[in-house]
C-alpha cells in the first residue's frame, strides 16, 4: 500500500484554493501541488485525491492521511452522507470510478504532529496563493524539497 498525506487550502475572501500531496512507497517519495480560482476547500481536497489516483496502477490503493476538514470530505466517498452531495458531482463521480476495486484507507491526522502532513499543508497554502495570481495549475513538488521531509 502507498502512504499518502493530502491537504487542501482555501481563501474564502478571494475564493482561491490549493491542494498538495506527499506520496511514499517503495520507490521513493513524490509530491504534487495544484490550485484553482473560484473554488472550495472541498473541491480542492477531492482534486488532490484525483491527482494521486491518475498515476496509480490499477488495484493499488493509498493509505490516506489528511487534516480533519479534508478527511471529512474524502469520507463521503466511503460512506455517502444522508443527503446526497449537491456540489462537485463531476469530480465525485470520477473519484468513485477511480477508487472502485482499490483497497484504500482514510485517517484523520494532526498537521502539527505528522511532518509529511505539515509539509503538504504548507504546499497547499502556497498553491492557493499561486492560483490566486495565475489560475488553475498542477506541478510536481521539487525532489530537493521532498528529501527534507522528516519522518520518511
Amino acid at each position: 500500500m502507498i502512504r499518502l498525506w493530502i491537504a487542501a487550502a482555501h481563501d474564502p475572501a478571494h475564493k482561491n484554493g490549493g491542494w498538495a500531496f506527499v506520496q511514499a512507497d517503495g520507490a521513493g517519495v513524490t509530491g504534487w501541488a495544484g490550485g484553482d480560482r473560484r473554488t472550495t476547500r472541498a473541491r480542492m481536497a477531492l482534486a488532490g485525491l484525483a491527482a494521486v489516483l491518475k498515476d496509480l496502477p490499477p488495484g493499488v490503493g493509498p493509505a490516506v492521511m489528511a487534516p480533519r476538514p479534508d478527511a471529512l470530505v474524502l469520507h463521503t466517498l466511503v460512506k455517502p452522507p444522508a443527503g446526497p452531495p449537491a456540489e462537485d458531482l463531476d469530480l465525485r463521480e470520477a473519484l468513485l470510478k477511480a477508487l472502485a476495486g482499490r483497497p484504500w484507507t482514510l485517517a484523520i491526522a494532526d498537521p502539527k504532529a505528522a511532518a509529511p502532513l505539515a509539509f503538504a499543508v504548507a504546499w497547499a497554502d502556497l498553491a492557493a496563493e499561486k492560483a490566486k495570481m495565475r489560475g488553475a495549475f498542477a506541478n510536481a513538488i521539487p525532489k530537493t524539497n521532498l528529501t527534507k521531509i522528516a519522518g520518511l
